[in-house]
């Protein structure tokens, strides 16, 4: 007996997304802690382990958790929900859209989201970089009065940026992957296997975009609020680079891939899973 689907609404696949993205943060907040201090701070991984161990146990993984969720209910819940309607409305559902198409859905709902997302991500990076044992409340309180509500928006343009890339490169990829490897082993669309197999291969792309990306928004919101090291997205990437060359864009690569990667595929297989469970139709 066949299970009728149907196309969720846009509203319907955001709290679907939202709510999958919620899920998969609870694990991989601790992993993309220990990446953006060492973005911040040029450490080593080992190095970078021990101190968050010695300055506060294994619950200071977590550091920063509650904006963490904001980011995700607000930000994620647009850039993961709304890509299946607003690739839907562009035309880019069918089986012969170009991955171009998929691309650009992605890019617009991660650019929106992270117009949303933008104060919570300030603020997570603030708190996972805190070494200082300063309250949530303390951190928002200085902010604010060092720089008002545009202390919330810093970074912005350099976030929106990562976004549309880091977006059109995870959905794009998922999507076109999941027809690929459809087409090769005859697997369903909806078969977990296929989703988890996307979802490997678009959390590899994804980092290989969006690192250089990454690097530049965490310096650039993790400036101190009385302070001004960057003037802008160009003038971080050029300091950067002067400072430890090219490559040093990628610095902290392993740890970003090794948060992508599972955050990907527990995104996905979950958005996946509730779709399923109301009835409605995959990616």
């Amino acid at each position: 007996m066949s299970v009728t689907t149907r196309k969720p609404t846009l509203f319907e696949s955001m709290a679907c997304g939202g709510a999958a993205a919620a899920f998969a943060v609870n694990f991989t907040h601790p992993i993309e802690l220990v990446k953006t201090r060492m973005q911040v701070s040029g450490g080593a991984l080992g190095a970078t382990i021990s101190g968050v161990v010695k300055e506060g146990g294994v619950t200071a993984f977590w550091k920063g958790l509650p904006f963490g969720w904001g980011r995700e209910l607000s930000y994620t819940s647009v850039k993961l929900g709304a890509y299946a309607p607003v690739r839907n409305a562009i035309g880019a559902g069918g089986p012969d859209a170009g991955i171009g198409m998929k691309f650009l859905a992605g890019a617009l709902t991660g650019g929106f989201g992270s117009i949303l997302g933008n104060p919570f991500d300030v603020l997570k990076t603030l708190a996972q970089t805190n070494t200082k044992g300063e309250g949530l409340g303390l951190l928002v309180g200085n902010l604010y009065r060092d720089q008002g509500m545009g202390g919330f928006y810093r970074g912005v343009q350099v976030n929106i940026m990562r976004a549309c890339v880091l977006n059109a490169t995870k959905m794009g990829v998922y999507d076109a992957t999941k027809g690929f490897v459809t087409e090769q082993t005859g697997w369903g669309r909806k078969d977990i296997k296929t989703s988890f197999s996307a979802a490997f291969v678009a959390g590899f792309f994804m980092t290989l975009t969006v690192s250089p990306w990454d690097m530049i928004r965490t310096k650039l919101m993790n400036q101190p609020t009385d302070a001004k090291l960057y003037d802008g997205f160009a003038d971080c990437a050029a300091k950067t680079i002067k400072e430890g060359g090219v490559l040093s864009l990628w610095r902290g690569f392993i740890p970003i891939w090794a948060r992508f990667a599972p955050q990907a595929t527990l995104q996905l297989l979950t958005i996946e899973m509730i779709y399923n469970k109301m009835g409605y139709s995959g990616i």
